[in-house]
């Protein structure tokens, strides 16, 4: 009798999961400035507990999910060219890994003109998305 109770509050836990879990919940909605695509990309955990007790009929079950979201990184669509950008906390070599195309850019930069003003709206997005990220896990 007791497993009986358990299947079925963890039938009803997986059945409201459904709704919750889909694609869309680990890859974001794009968000589109100019013409340059950034895609939020989240890592998203779960648990889940059962529990049910019969002392002859007494028929007890109870059950509980939890579940935590955290954006872990974003893609940058932009011209062609394809970039992930981590969001993540990372060690010192995997950081600058991740920078060496921005001090590039940088060092290229100096030798070019301003950034125009899609650029510049590219970078405040794209710093926003971390910052959000940084108030979640703090």
């Amino acid at each position: 009798m007791a497993n009986m109770n358990i299947e079925g509050t963890l039938g009803s836990m997986f059945k409201g999961m459904d709704g919750f879990i889909s694609s869309k919940s680990v890859v974001g909605e794009p968000v589109y400035v100019g013409d340059t695509i950034i895609i939020p990309l989240v890592d998203v955990n779960f648990g889940m507990a059962a529990g049910a007790f019969n002392k002859q009929d007494g028929n007890k079950a109870a059950g509980g999910i939890g579940a935590k979201m955290s954006p872990s990184a974003v893609l940058v669509v932009s011209g062609g060219n394809t970039r992930l950008v981590n969001l993540k906390n990372q060690d010192a070599v995997t950081k600058i890994i991740d920078m060496a195309p921005e001090v590039v850019d940088k060092v290229v930069g100096l030798f070019k003109k301003d950034k125009t003003e899609e650029e510049k709206n590219v970078d405040k997005a794209i710093n926003d998305v971390a910052q959000s990220e940084k108030s979640v896990t703090e």
